[in-house]
């Protein structure tokens, strides 16, 4: 399947993620098999002013393409820009009009265009018209009614978008109540470009019955992503082969928690990058015995070396419980 001209091995993909989708954990999640990665949402504005904090988000390598550049703003000019500049290193611009942060809305951009449909359009054609490689567009189901959704999907497509993902939540829902993937296959009826959908994944089957309820072209995962890269294998595995992979093994987990670590740590200084794993590690052991005290523990490490130490007794012991952890009761 393709979206324009760049050829996607597979169906699922990472979703943008501020403070997460860095490339350290993009490279991770190709590896595992996403289809396509995108980064962190990046400033039209501060990437044209040439903000440090915005240029530091255009970090990027050959091994994790395709790579989405997802970007966000408010003047038609300053989006052309910057998708000018990033079309040079990027697979696909990614246009945000889903975001439903404060700061990002005040602004009027993100999920405040869902509300200016016709500036919406304005936005899509500078930004197709300037971009040498396809442009998408990342929506939600509206801002406070889901009918948006579909008006702005063929929107999109009108102005030159080769793909539109939608996120089947309205902005005021954020991340509360559940995702409306009825919206997602409306969408789907009523535009040609591909439509990537977006909300409650969180294991294969979810990720099975998205594509079949909602017939839309590929499934992204966000926050299901957090702390289990290994999930995009194992929708990989049952879309294609029809099994259910087993979860990451407590050697593995301890294993990439590290690894996630050292590829932190060969980009930015000690101190940042055991601040920034700090979140990593409460995702990675979420769902162990002995998580709360884990996160303590790593919550007031202050080197690589301390961190490393604590994943591996945490791990160790819980690896260590679960070899000695009784069978179960076999009935005479």
């Amino acid at each position: 399947m393709k979206i324009g001209n760049i050829d996607m091995a597979g169906r699922v993909v990472l979703a943008p993620l501020a403070g997460i989708t860095d490339m350290p954990f993009r490279l991770i999640c190709r590896e595992m098999g996403a289809a396509l990665v995108y980064t962190e949402m990046i400033s039209a504005e501060g990437l044209v002013r040439g903000q440090k904090a915005t240029v530091s988000l255009v970090e990027t390598c050959p091994e994790e393409r395709p790579i989405a550049f997802q970007i966000f703003g408010r003047r038609p000019e300053a989006m052309a820009e910057a998708a000018r500049r990033l079309s040079e290193i990027a697979d696909i611009i990614d246009i945000n009009m889903g975001c439903p942060v404060k700061k990002v809305v005040k602004g009027g951009s993100g999920a405040a265009l869902l509300k200016d449909i016709s500036h919406a359009e304005e936005i899509i054609k500078a930004v197709v018209l300037a971009s040498s490689v396809p442009v998408s567009v990342k929506i939600r189901t509206g801002w406070d009614r889901p009918g948006v959704a579909v008006e702005l999907a063929k929107a999109a497509e009108a102005s030159g978008a080769a793909a539109v993902a939608v996120h089947g939540r309205t902005a005021k829902q954020g991340f509360s109540g559940k995702a409306d993937w009825a919206v997602i296959a409306r969408v789907k009826q009523d535009v040609n470009i591909p439509v990537i959908g977006n909300g409650d994944v969180c294991s294969a089957h979810d990720a099975a019955r998205m594509l079949h309820e909602t017939g839309c072209d590929f499934v992204m995962l966000g926050r299901g992503a957090l702390g289990n890269p290994w999930i995009f294998r194992e929708i990989n595995s049952y879309l294609y082969n029809g099994s259910i992979q087993e979860a990451a093994a407590l050697e593995e987990r301890g294993a990439m928690l590290t690894r996630h670590l050292s590829m932190q740590l060969a980009r930015m200084s000690e101190t940042t990058a055991v601040k920034l794993m700090r979140k990593h590690a409460a995702w990675y052991s979420h769902d162990i015995k002995g998580a709360a005290e884990f996160r303590r523990v790593i919550n007031h490490v202050g080197t690589a070396v301390e961190f490393e130490e604590a994943v591996r007794d945490f791990f160790a012991r819980r690896l260590l419980q679960q070899r000695h952890a009784p069978g179960p009761a076999c009935a005479i």
